[in-house]
């Protein structure tokens, strides 16, 4: 079928447009200023995909699974950033669904693409917490090998103390923490959500420390263990696959969670920080590092992130995380904002991926790639308008 009637009824829509629309069949609508990306629909799913779930999530579906193309990702995020759409009317929305509907055709719905993840039941369960982790983390520990540094650290790294390198911000981010923590040989310390162990093994062996790592994907504590071995640290540093809410009948001296707060969700702050305080002797030291929404209202990440990214990751805002780790019992001492940092370290990550390109293709599929190129430019972009930023709050646990 034609596909001019649309295009006609989208120029009607978007009289000015930064941006370029071409369809299968040829037909193109041109951007208006002459400059911005060009979205290029490869056959009538990538319609199917819009109008069965418009939105986010339909766009989302079609990009994922290689329907829409776009020539040029970063200028995509910064059209997000810049462009304010006109406001569409009830007769102009139904003119282009119709016009859509008439260029798809009597189509089935195409299904989902297989990258994406639909949790049910209630949120933030401990399997469901489980399902979600892995979904996020169990693409492949080579994966994340092609764009992480060689500690394997999957969180901000920080440049803005004189590091030059990724691997010498992350380590700058490791040794920091530790100072905070104020750490002592012969200490135990645990880490909340452990990756591939980078912290627990700085920890044991720079500061002499007993640590324990937690994780909630086996392919991740199946890594950390070489690694913890291959590092000679096997007597003093244990990696386990265990959630955090599981955690009973045990003491630390100190406690690290670094980029795990993302994962606990509003409706369990509370509990989180009440669980963190019971493992600490009185007058323990809580490094919490985590990523934080600067703006208030919604922490949810929206369809693309729930379905594709980080299911059930909500960014808490900083005075909510610190509100339930004062009702838990824990004293403030020192907050430490790094958004810019965090930035950075994405930039380090996308150009490392893109340079790996092909291999993480082969090792990931090109959906779950087309996913990850995306999110990781999306996340560089939210520190970079001030929407996100990523926080240190050191605490130590009362005497009461």
């Amino acid at each position: 079928m034609s596909t001019e009637p649309l295009v006609k009824e989208i120029g009607r829509a978007f009289p000015d447009r930064p941006f370029t629309i071409e369809l299968w069949d040829g037909s193109r609508l041109p951007s208006t200023n002459g400059a911005g990306p060009t979205f290029r629909a490869r056959s009538q799913e990538a319609l199917a995909y819009a109008v069965a779930a418009p939105g986010q999530l339909g766009l989302g579906r079609a990009y994922v699974s290689g329907e829409i193309e776009v020539d040029d990702m970063d200028a995509v995020i910064a059209l997000l950033n810049d462009w304010e759409p006109p406001s569409l009317g009830a007769a102009t929305k139904a003119r282009l669904i119709a016009a859509a509907l008439r260029a798809v055709g009597l189509h089935r719905p195409p299904p989902p693409p297989k990258a994406e993840l639909h949790l049910r039941g209630r949120k933030h369960t401990n399997e469901r917490d489980r399902e979600a982790v892995r979904h996020h983390y169990d693409v492949g520990n080579e994966f994340f090998s092609l764009f992480l540094d060689s500690s394997m650290t999957y969180s901000c790294a920080i440049f803005s103390r004189g590091a030059r390198t990724l691997e010498e911000a992350q380590e700058t981010k490791l040794e920091l923490v530790c100072r905070k923590l104020d750490l002592r040989p012969g200490q135990r310390v645990l880490d909340v959500g452990c990756g591939w162990g980078s912290f627990v093994m700085h920890a044991a062996s720079r500061h002499g420390v007993e640590a324990v790592g937690i994780t909630l994907s086996e392919p991740q504590a199946e890594l950390a263990r070489e690694r913890v071995a291959e590092a000679g640290l096997s007597d003093r540093v244990e990696i386990r696959v265990q959630d955090y809410r599981e955690l009973t009948g045990e003491n630390f001296d100190a406690v690290a969670s670094i980029g795990m707060v993302e994962h606990v969700g509003e409706a369990q702050i509370e509990r989180y920080a009440e669980q963190l305080a019971s493992m600490l002797r009185p007058g323990g030291r809580l490094l919490n590092h985590g990523i934080a929404r600067l703006r208030h209202g919604s922490v949810e990440g929206g369809a693309f992130s729930e379905r594709f990214v980080f299911p059930d990751g909500e960014t808490i805002q900083v005075s909510r995380v610190i509100l339930a780790l004062e009702r838990a019992g824990f004293i403030a001492q020192h907050v430490e904002e790094f958004g810019s940092d965090y930035a950075e370290t994405l930039r380090h990550w996308i150009r490392n991926l893109d340079e790996n390109i092909e291999r993480a293709e082969q090792l990931a599929g090109p959906e779950r790639l087309r996913v990850w190129r995306l999110y990781l430019r999306a996340a560089r972009n939210g520190f970079e308008i001030d929407f996100t930023s990523v926080y240190q709050v050191l605490c130590r646990l009362g005497d009461a």
